[in-house]
């Protein structure tokens, strides 16, 4: 009989791209699979007819009501479903899947960290945080963080027993498909489709950002730091890609960034890009200033493309980006020298495309998709004698 899989995130955009590939990929080798999340009237996950993926109306914000309610919803989906691994991602679900799955006695319970919200808060919000993931941690029976640098951060921080903690392979949630993000595989229609959706201009530079628009991946430094360059760099140009906070008030942009975003013609944001490959293309340097990180996959996946990286010295970026070596990484939450680090890439482009050569290297030889996810199957067949 198939072993019975049940992966869980709190919104199925992490479902769509955090995991792309790896539902069909167990199921191909012999796991049978189901997925939980919230639903989005704008995302649709595309599976094999034979995964069934069950609607949980989770939120990433603390709501006490709901999420008890959808606590009570996953208890009652696993007593249904029987699962031999239930395996949660991001907080909201990791909290809420773990104790289901300890409360209805699933063999083999497991969270992937990665990220920790509380990194980025302070008093009674931050303790309240950290006491959320300790109980996730002790809903769980494997801990897995997805960089070297963050589990090395939770053991600093004894967040978690030793005994758990663990990583697949040398990190990363999902590694890269390097026969997508190859800047051969793409094609001049879909760069041509992607110039079209926004005000692209072919003699422009352009600062490229993508994910979501909020305080935490550091936007309000970017904008900034990305104005103070534009009187020495007129042909500088801004494309923020990724839907702005509107949720979660902590997480809001101040006014006045978004003021910038709204009035500074250089700048450009489109709330959703379907093609990361082509929108890295368009791309003379990414920047990833956020503040807080697992192992994140914009920058795994800019340097597949081979485009130039400015990002915060945080636990997952250093996992990818080794400053002036590969990229050039900043204090995070630094403007002054973000601003210094952005303006050498543009005054010193060669520099900043040899070191994107060699972050590709790299990334071949460290992050391929298949690696990641045969190295995950033979774990989840060691737990489960499969």
């Amino acid at each position: 009989m198939k072993p019975h899989l049940l992966r869980i995130t709190t919104i199925p955009l992490s479902l769509k791209i955090l995991l792309s590939g790896q539902m069909e990929y167990m199921h191909h080798h012999g796991f049978l699979v189901s997925t939980a999340s919230a639903t989005h009237p704008q995302i649709e996950l595309e599976y094999d007819s034979e995964i069934r993926h069950y609607p949980i109306p989770m939120v990433r914000r603390i709501a006490l009501w709901r999420d008890i309610i959808c606590l009570l919803m996953l208890i009652r989906l696993m007593l249904k479903l029987r699962p031999d691994i239930v395996h949660t991602h991001t907080p909201k679900a990791g909290l809420l899947g773990m104790l289901a799955a300890r409360f209805t006695g699933v063999p083999v319970r497991i969270h992937t960290v990665g990220g920790l919200p509380f990194m980025t808060t302070t008093g009674r919000r931050r303790q309240l945080l950290i006491a959320m993931e300790k109980l996730t941690y002790w809903g769980a029976q494997h801990v897995w963080p997805n960089s070297a640098s963050m589990i090395a951060y939770m053991r600093e921080e004894r967040l978690c027993p030793e005994r758990k903690l663990g990583m697949i392979a040398g990190g990363s949630t999902n590694g890269i498909d390097l026969s997508v993000f190859s800047r051969g595989q793409v094609s001049e229609e879909r760069l041509q489709a992607l110039r079209q959706s926004f005000a692209y201009d072919a003699t422009a530079t352009w600062v490229v950002a993508i994910g979501r628009v909020v305080k935490d991946k550091g936007i309000t430094e970017l904008v900034a730091a990305f104005e103070a360059l534009q009187p020495a760099f007129p042909q500088l140009r801004l494309l923020l890609a990724g839907p702005i906070e509107e949720e979660r008030a902590e997480e809001m942009l101040p006014l006045d960034t978004l003021a910038h975003i709204r009035d500074n013609p250089a700048i450009q944001h489109l709330p959703w890009v379907e093609d990361v490959a082509a929108c890295l293309c368009l791309a003379n340097v990414l920047v990833h200033a956020s503040h807080r990180e697992g192992f994140p996959n914009v920058p795994l996946q800019a340097g597949a493309m081979g485009c130039p990286i400015v990002c915060s010295a945080i636990p997952g970026n250093v996992d990818i980006v080794s400053h002036e070596v590969t990229g050039l990484t900043y204090p995070v939450g630094d403007t002054v020298a973000l601003t210094a680090a952005l303006g050498r890439v543009l005054e010193h482009p060669a520099e900043a495309q040899a070191m994107a050569l060699q972050l590709r290297q790299s990334v071949e030889q460290q992050f391929d998709r298949r690696v990641i996810h045969g190295a995950l199957l033979e774990r989840y067949r060691a737990l489960v004698g499969f």
